[in-house]
């Protein structure tokens, strides 16, 4: 049941990184949140199946830091396609 509060912290960490990075108008608002809640959850997931119980403090470590980084890492990831992408179709239709 633990891992409802791993899912809870990594939708917590998603929104908090959606809201620390630039350009949010370039992605949707749910993404954050989505994505380190999944992967808080996963984290959990995989963890408990490797042997490591929630007395363990590199359980929730883990599945606390591993949302913050990787979500991170996706948004900019996407922030940056997107903000190509627009550029790409401003300058095909002679917009920019």
């Amino acid at each position: 049941m633990l891992v409802v509060l791993a899912l809870v912290f990594g939708a917590i960490a998603g929104t908090a990184v959606h809201f620390a990075l630039p350009q949010r108008a370039l992605r949707g608002v749910a993404i954050g949140p989505l994505l380190g809640a999944a992967l808080g959850t996963a984290t959990w997931t995989a963890l408990t199946w490797a042997g490591l119980g929630p007395d363990a403090a590199w359980i929730w470590l883990a599945s606390t830091l591993v949302p913050i980084v990787l979500t991170a890492a996706v948004l900019v990831l996407l922030t940056r396609t997107r903000a190509a992408r627009d550029a790409r179709t401003r300058h095909e239709l002679g917009i920019a």
